[in-house]
């Protein structure tokens, strides 16, 4: 059973992410399942510290890009909408090279919070971070 409540194409994700901090790190969504998303993000000049890891802010990011856009296409766009309480980023493993990928799959979708954890790993499959995220769900002023 799908958990989008408003329709979600790859297309319309990449759009949106263009011109703001997930087109400007390079972060692109790449797969939309039935009750998770998935983005990658390059390691990149972008996206590593000077000692030529991925900075541990740039998994944030990632992950909160993601889940958060997860969130925001699990409520009615027309009368709600999703904002970030809570993000807590636990890192596993470095990153140096090629791509990270971040799934985000909800705990909890409610009413008023989301809760949604988002994996980060490499093309290899290698755990990078684990991260959790939670979502005010707000309500639009209609006029």
């Amino acid at each position: 059973m799908s958990i989008w409540k408003t329709a979600v194409s790859i297309e319309v994700l990449n759009e949106r992410a263009q011109g703001n901090m997930a087109g400007h790190l390079g972060i692109e969504f790449i797969e939309v399942g039935e009750d998770y998303l998935k983005a990658r993000m390059p390691v990149d000049h972008r996206t590593k510290q000077p000692i030529g890891i991925m900075n541990g802010g740039a998994s944030c990011a990632l992950a909160e890009s993601v889940g958060s856009a997860a969130a925001n296409y699990c409520v009615d766009l027309s009368k709600q909408y999703c904002v970030g309480l809570d993000i807590n980023t636990n890192h596993i493993r470095s990153a140096r090279e090629g791509f990270v990928i971040a799934t985000a799959k909800p705990f909890h979708i409610g009413g008023k919070t989301q809760v949604w954890s988002i994996n980060i790993e490499n093309e290899q499959g290698q755990l990078i971070s684990v991260n959790r995220l939670t979502m005010m769900v707000q309500e639009r002023l209609l006029k």
